[in-house]
């Protein structure tokens, strides 16, 4: 029998990733194929909380959100280049689809790969809010609810203080969705979550749970109402809030470019490397001294008529040790090795009766990068009012078709925070789309190639002209587009890549459902001869492949031709793709020919010729290249 070479059509299971990845570490922690856990805690040791109270959030239905992570998606993403701008050169993403799915599909192509995700997930007031999360049939739900198919009686989940668990419900839905987005965060990635009063402690304690807690950055106050909302009870709420984590430890602090007003009035020295300003060697915080930094506390000396600084001692220099006037032994905020290499940058002032020595800190680094400055916790600037993000809407859409968007301003800064020009930037509850707004202008205005990705669930408006919330979100983005355009040049990425959630293109033998008559089995197994679904395209089976073998569903694609018949090409042809329902050794060994890093068909195109299945096995082996069915 031909070797099983099908490509798994599922998402990623991350549970069985995790066991993966412990096996491999500890394999005597396993028995009988199975975890011991007897074995892993003795292991472990101390490090294991095995009392009966320990701190930590839970919740009713904590059990069943974990298992929606633990469920993979059968789903999959069918391209809409109708709906789409620029879609043959564009690495931007819109998705219409349920999140938590979506989030599972993109599991695989985007893993540790997105520098940020920012979200404003629904409110929890007390309203509804929509979100069907039953891991035993949470795609099906999807597609009663978006129309894809007909059966009655689509479930909702809801969220309603008179069902005593209006807290519960808001976790729950948040829980998965959280877990599945940390995993596509790189290590340096970073995550701001909108939230006001209602949730920010339970929301603060799961990212606690989910980041962990040493990867809390920040709580951020924005205010976005000035005047208060007098309707709010007690006090006139004025206030959201944005809550930072990072996936680990970050090597660069969170921070933004100064603005050129900023810098004129700061930096007011000048030398042949450009403008700069002093800013005093010594740290200027006093939890930092000879005490705690031993290594950084060392004499510099300075040449009195010039100013120059050294590490070597002369006659005429005079010994600065970092001392505070009150005798307090500091420390320096360079270490002696950097202090030396980099000396033409220190310069010594004498102030009153006391020599001190201060770093030149210029305008623009070396590469040209400008200098940047870290944020307070308290955003009062009018440009994050939610007002500015109603009027940077109805600019582009009149007519209100969508409330209280967020500030494009709020998610600009969130960029610029972040610093990366090459970042991937996700937004799972996009609503209008500002995040796309936001990185295309953003791009605009420094040259950046950030991408986004962007999904939103369709939720229906009410509307004619766009009768779901997603259109309302691609429509933005055409808009968008549209304007830049007529403005000048191209500096940026102006498109996107629209793509919807459905079921997969292949048919998936479903045990729940089959029939203990043989003749009903005999009529099932008739209908998976041909295991492509009969309404799907070529181009909705080909992205399913490219997103299930984890590749970019930006990829760039080419038809090319190998033994008379098309063959799709991925990212210069390292990825062939062969959809024909019947292959013949000339067509396989063409594509092997141009030395593909992996080659896919259909399983049913070798008509059950185990032997020519068997022989591209083999020939692809030898050759290097991962071939797969499906």
């Amino acid at each position: 029998m031909a070797e099983d070479t099908r490509l798994p059509l599922a998402s990623p299971d991350p549970a069985a990733d995790l066991v993966a990845q412990l096996r491999a570490a500890a394999p005597q922690m396993f028995s009988e194929g199975k975890i011991d856990f007897e074995k892993l805690r003795t292991a472990l040791g101390e490090s294991v909380d095995s009392g009966p109270e320990r701190y930590g959030l839970n919740w009713a239905g904590k059990s069943e959100a974990f298992r929606n992570v633990q469920t993979p998606s059968v789903g999959t993403l069918l391209p809409m280049p109708e709906e789409s701008v620029n879609w043959d050169s564009t690495e931007n993403l819109i998705i219409e689809g349920d999140n938590l799915e979506v989030l599972k599909l993109l599991q695989k192509p985007y893993h540790g790969k997105v520098k940020m995700i920012y979200i404003d997930p629904p409110y929890n007031t007390g309203n509804d809010f929509v979100y069907h999360d039953d891991y035993r049939q949470g795609l099906e739900q999807y597609l009663r609810y978006s129309g894809q198919i007909t059966e009655e009686g689509t479930k909702q989940s809801t969220n309603t203080d008179t069902s005593g668990r209006f807290h519960s419900n808001w976790l729950s839905m948040m829980y998965p969705r959280l877990f599945l987005a940390r995993n596509l965060l790189r290590e340096d990635g970073v995550i701001f979550v909108s939230i006001d009063d209602n949730e920010m402690h339970n929301l603060r304690m799961l990212m606690n749970e989910i980041f962990g807690e040493e990867n809390f950055l920040g709580q951020i106050s924005v205010v976005s109402n000035p005047k208060g909302r007098v309707l709010g009870e007690h006090f006139a709420r004025s206030h959201d809030y944005l809550i930072v984590f990072s996936k680990s430890e970050l090597e660069e602090e969170l921070s933004v470019e100064k603005a050129d007003d900023e810098i004129e009035e700061q930096y007011t020295e000048q030398d042949k490397l450009g403008s700069y300003r002093l800013l005093e060697l010594r740290n200027t915080h006093r939890q930092f001294g000879r005490f705690n930094r031993k290594n950084l506390f060392f004499p510099l000396y300075v040449d009195s008529k010039t100013g120059s600084v050294s590490t070597e001692k002369s006659n005429e220099a005079i010994e600065i040790y970092p001392t505070w006037d009150d005798g307090f032994e500091g420390c320096w905020t360079w270490g002696k090795d950097k202090a030396k290499s980099d000396a033409a940058f220190l310069i010594g002032r004498l102030v009153g009766k006391r020599w001190k020595i201060y770093r030149k800190a210029y305008s623009k680094s070396r590469d040209g990068e400008k200098a940047r400055k870290k944020l307070q916790t308290v955003w009062n600037d009018r440009v994050f009012h939610t007002e500015k993000g109603q009027a940077a809407f109805d600019e582009l859409i009149p007519g209100r078709v969508f409330q209280s968007p967020k500030p494009v301003e709020l998610i600009k800064t969130l960029i610029g925070l972040c610093g990366d020009r090459n970042a991937i930037v996700l937004d799972f509850f996009s609503g209008s789309g500002t995040t796309a707004q936001a990185v295309i202008e953003f791009n605009e205005s420094d040259g950046g190639t950030r991408r986004f990705i962007i999904s939103q669930l369709p939720e229906p408006t009410g509307n004619s002209e766009f009768p779901t919330i997603t259109d309302i979100t691609r429509e933005r983005a055409r808009r968008v587009i549209t304007r830049l355009n007529k403005e000048g040049s191209k500096k940026s990425d102006r498109g996107f890549r629209a793509f919807k959630l459905s079921s997969s293109n292949f048919k998936i033998w479903n045990s729940e459902k089959t029939s203990d008559d043989p003749e009903k089995l005999a009529e099932q197994l008739k209908l998976y001869v041909d295991n492509v679904e009969r309404k799907r395209t070529q181009q909705d089976v080909l992205y399913e492949l490219i997103l299930k073998s984890g590749l970019p569903l930006s990829s760039k694609v080419e038809k090319i031709n190998v033994a008379g018949k098309p063959v799709w090409a991925i990212s210069d042809n390292k990825y062939l793709i062969l959809l024909e329902k019947q292959v013949t050794r000339e067509m396989l060994r063409g594509m092997l020919a141009l030395k593909p890093q992996q080659m896919l068909c259909l399983d049913t195109a070798f008509g059950g010729d185990d032997a020519l299945k068997t022989n591209t096995v083999l020939e692809a082996k030898s050759q290097g290249v991962a071939f797969h069915t499906v």
